[in-house]
């Protein structure tokens, strides 16, 4: 026997908007269900019959392969089919999904179908931000939720749509988008374990870095920043949820709960907040291609325009100084931790506006152009390894040695994140780039030592930080439909972005 929330019948929208309300409204009846019983169960009484509560789902169906012209690389569907994806927190991703609707009903004139799928809502995915049962219930009243409550399921959340390998049964819809609901919930929690902020505070724009002194110069402008009434970001927050407001603006209904973690997590998130969402996260991932790999396997869920890697990296050309960026226009993959998702013969293109973009805003913030731009920073191919300590490997009597392999490919550069964030970039259609500072030279003796390189730390930092800042503002200037480039999308491709 199982208990439902009212079931909410499939209904067809001309109206965009109006088929947005309806998710809101299927979602929020689940939660509201799901919440009302897990409370219940929490205060010990014994409910009767197993609870489920399920996701709102949204169906297109067209019968013919013309579609209006489209400039954007998504907003439309492959071909003749029935089209479906579960939907989640629509509190998060009302004006997304909201810019999806409008896409798909202007290039196929199509009805929007909204109801109540039959996916089950897992229990854990419907706490609220501050909600934390574990400490209320004994041992034995956790054993007993399996049988109340749908558990998470992992058949239900992989990534084999983004990574091509999904087909589906026989009568069953073509994806809609690259996540279902529960795989998006799975991420969404995630965030928060990993970074030590709610989702809620990510922008659509990402620094990565492996150094955590990128992250204190950042700290260090979000609240300059703050200070500026004339900015034109209006929030910073910290781990924690920490929230600093610009100097003119009130604080808000939950600020206060914001509290400084007593240690940093894992990969703390740092955000300086826009309106529209157009910020500024900043991550310090740490060292090794697994973080790299993790972090944007869950940030990729909230669909942001791009995101850059500004990072330290081992210069491997002798006419390299210390301190010279290098903008990878191309990738060695020897991090071993995508390559059951993305095969090493897939190449990892530069993007063009990205690429711009980056070059722009290393002559914007240096003041040096054309020749004179090209003593500081060199355009070539980045190696990334999983290995540390490449450099203590046999280099005599070997058929191949690392060595060799990063000439034979021409590197310039070599790091352990930079390759892993492109290429689970390229995987998940974000818009990628990399800008890397020379922070040694192991190749030619010039290995980093603890003078040098808090001289080196102090000389770059700032400048390396400001040039990432800079090339957000340049490609918050682009068109959206420019930014999300073709180069990313299959021909058989999901029609949401």
């Amino acid at each position: 026997m199982s208990s439902h929330p009212t079931f909410i019948a499939p209904a067809r929208f001309d109206d965009p908007a109006a088929a947005l309300a309806q998710v809101r409204h299927i979602y929020d009846n689940s939660i509201s269900s799901l919440r009302d019983s897990l409370q219940r169960f929490v205060n010990g009484q014994e409910l009767p019959a197993h609870v489920r509560a399920c996701y709102p789902f949204v169906r297109v169906h067209t019968s013919t392969v013309a579609r209006a012209d489209s400039r954007l690389s998504y907003g439309f569907v492959a071909g003749p089919g029935t089209y479906e994806t579960t939907l989640t927190r629509p509190d998060l991703f009302g004006d997304y999904y909201l810019d999806q609707f409008r896409l798909l009903q202007r290039n196929h004139a199509v009805t929007l179908e909204v109801g109540t799928s039959a996916q089950p809502i897992p229990v854990h995915f419907s706490f609220a931000e501050h909600d934390h049962i574990e400490g209320s219930l004994t041992a034995e009243r956790r054993l007993l939720m399996r049988d109340v409550f749908d558990l998470p399921d992992l058949s239900a959340m992989d990534d084999g749509i983004a990574n091509g390998t999904y087909e589906p049964e026989p009568g069953v819809p073509q994806p809609l988008a690259l996540f279902t609901a529960p795989r998006v919930d799975y991420s969404l929690h995630r965030l928060r374990h990993y970074t030590g902020t709610a989702p809620e505070h990510f922008q659509n724009f990402v620094l990565f870095t492996n150094y955590q002194f990128y992250i204190d110069e950042f700290i260090k402008l979000g609240h300059q920043t703050m200070a500026d009434t004339g900015s034109s970001y209006t929030a910073f927050v910290e781990p924690g949820n920490v929230i600093t407001r610009r100097a003119d603006q009130p604080s808000r209904p939950g600020d206060e709960l914001g509290v400084a973690p007593p240690r940093l997590p894992q990969m703390p998130a740092y955000h300086l907040e826009r309106p529209d969402r157009s910020g500024i996260t900043m991550v310090n991932i740490g060292v090794g291609p697994s973080n790299a790999k993790t972090i944007t396997d869950h940030i990729a869920v909230l669909r942001p325009h791009a995101w850059l890697m500004l990072g330290h990296c081992a210069g491997l050309r002798n006419t390299q100084q210390l301190g010279d960026y290098v903008l990878a226009h191309g990738y060695v993959r020897e991090d071993h931790v995508l390559d059951e998702d993305l095969p090493l013969w897939v190449p990892i293109p530069p993007l063009a506006e990205v690429q711009l973009a980056l070059e722009q805003a290393v002559a914007d913030v240096t003041q040096l152009q054309g020749y004179e731009l090209k003593k500081i920073m060199r355009t070539g191919t980045v190696a990334s390894t999983d290995n540390r300590n490449w450099e203590l490997l046999p280099f005599r009597h070997k058929d191949t040695t690392p060595e060799r392999r990063f000439s034979q490919s021409r590197a310039v550069a070599l790091d352990m994140e930079s390759a892993t964030i492109a290429a689970n970039g390229f995987r998940f259609r974000v818009p990628y780039g990399t800008l890397l500072c020379v922070s040694d030279k192991p190749l030619h003796g010039e290995i980093k030592l603890p003078g040098m390189a808090n001289h080196f730390y102090r000389e770059r930092v700032d400048q390396h930080l400001r040039i990432g800042m800079r090339a957000i503002d340049l490609l918050r200037q682009e068109r959206l439909g420019q930014l999300h480039s073709r180069k990313l999308r299959s021909f058989a491709e999901v029609a949401f972005q």
